[in-house]
C-alpha cells in the first residue's frame, strides 16, 4: 500500500511552526513525513531556513512517524559529519529515518567559499560521498582521496541497522546513473508521464528499494486563494534546470521568475480548490509507479491544508487503495 506523507518545507516556516505542523499531520492520518535541508530560502517572501537535523530529532521524538530528509553532503557538509548525523538519528530512532542524497544547489553550498563545480563533477562527488558514508555506517575506518578527502575516519555510535540512503534525482538520466548505489529514489512528482519515465529509468538500471515522489500543491477554499498562495510562495521556484542549480541568492530567484505566467506556475504546482481534483492527481501519480508520495502544500498556513486533506482526501485514497 502506497505511503502518503507530509512534506515539511524549512524554507517557508520557522522550525517551531513546522514541528507543530508535522505533529498535526500525524494526528490527521498522514503515514510519514519528510523535510528539506536548506541554508537559504528560494525567496525573501518564504523567509526561513531552519537547521533540518535539529528539527528532525525533535520531530522523531515527538511523533511516531517515519521521517526522511533530502540533503546534499559533499561541500557544506563533509561526508564524515553527514554520516555521523545519519548514524545518530538511526541509533536513536531505529527503522524510522532515511536520508536522500543529492548533488546540491549553489544557493546552499556557495557559503563555504569553495568553487561551485560543474554538474558532472558534482555528480561524481555525490557517488564518492555516498560510498564514504555507506562504509562509515557499516563501521569501517575510512580514508579517501578524491573529490572529497577523508583521513582515517570512523563513526563510533552506530545503529544496529544503517538507515537507507536514497538518491535524489529530477531526471531519468540522473535516476539511472545513481541506481547502482542507492537504497531507493526520491524525485519531484508533477506529471504522471514524466514520472513514469523516471521510475522506469531507475528500475531498468537495477534500482532497488522504494521510489518516492514529492508533489507540490496549493489548496484553498477558492481557486483565487489557491492561485495567490502558489504565486506568493512558489513562483521563485520556477527556474528550470540546470540554471536552478547555479543561482546563489533568493533575490536572484525572484528576479529570474518575476515574469512567470500562470501556466508556468500550474505546471510546477497542482493548484485547485477542489479536493477531489487533488485526490485524482495523487492517484495518477501513485499509479505511475510510486511507493511513497509526500504532499507539499506550498502555503505558509499548513493547518487548513492538513485538516482538509486529513478529513477528505486521505480517507478517499485509503478506501481506493483498500479496494484494489
Amino acid at each position: 500500500m502506497t505511503v502518503i506523507g507530509f512534506h515539511a518545507s524549512h524554507e517557508q516556516l520557522p522550525p517551531s511552526a513546522l514541528l507543530t505542523a508535522v505533529q498535526r499531520a500525524e494526528q490527521a492520518g498522514f503515514d510519514a513525513a519528510m523535510c528539506s535541508d536548506h541554508l537559504a530560502p528560494w525567496s525573501r517572501r518564504q523567509g526561513h531556513s531552519g537547521y533540518a537535523w535539529s528539527w528532525l530529532a525533535a520531530a522523531l521524538a515527538t511523533t511516531s512517524l517515519r521521517l526522511g530528509v533530502v540533503t546534499a553532503p559533499g561541500q557544506r557538509y563533509h561526508p564524515v559529519i553527514a554520516a555521523q548525523k545519519v548514524a545518530t538519528l538511526g541509533e536513536m530512532f531505529p527503522g524510522r529515518f532515511w536520508a536522500a542524497l543529492g548533488s546540491g544547489e549553489a544557493m546552499n553550498e556557495h557559503v563555504t567559499g569553495d568553487g561551485w563545480p560543474a554538474k558532472p563533477e558534482r555528480e561524481q562527488r555525490l557517488v564518492e560521498t555516498a560510498d564514504v558514508m555507506r562504509r562509515l555506517l557499516a563501521g569501517e575506518e575510512v580514508t579517501h582521496d578524491g573529490l572529497v578527502s577523508v583521513h582515517r575516519a570512523r563513526v563510533w555510535s552506530l545503529p544496529a541497522e544503517a538507515p537507507p540512503l536514497l538518491a535524489a534525482a529530477v531526471t531519468a538520466a540522473s535516476a539511472a546513473r545513481h541506481a547502482a548505489w542507492a537504497d531507493g529514489l526520491i524525485t519531484v512528482a508533477s506529471e504522471p508521464r514524466a514520472l513514469r519515465d523516471i521510475v522506469a529509468a531507475y528500475r531498468d538500471a537495477g534500482g532497488r528499494g522504494p521510489v518516492c515522489g514529492q508533489l507540490h500543491l496549493a489548496w484553498a477554499p477558492s481557486e483565487a486563494e489557491a492561485l495567490a498562495i502558489a504565486h506568493d510562495q512558489w513562483q521563485s521556484n520556477l527556474v528550470p534546470a540546470p540554471e536552478v542549480w547555479d543561482i546563489e541568492q533568493p533575490e536572484d530567484f525572484e528576479r529570474r521568475t518575476e515574469g512567470a505566467s500562470v501556466d508556468e506556475l500550474a505546471r510546477a504546482v497542482h493548484i485547485s480548490s477542489d479536493l477531489g481534483r487533488h485526490a485524482d492527481r495523487i492517484g495518477s501519480l501513485v499509479d505511475a509507479g510510486l511507493d511513497e508520495l509526500y504532499l507539499h502544500h506550498v502555503g505558509q498556513e499548513q493547518t487548513p491544508f492538513i485538516d482538509a486533506f486529513g478529513e477528505h482526501v486521505l480517507p478517499q485514497l485509503s478506501a481506493e487503495r483498500s479496494a484494489t
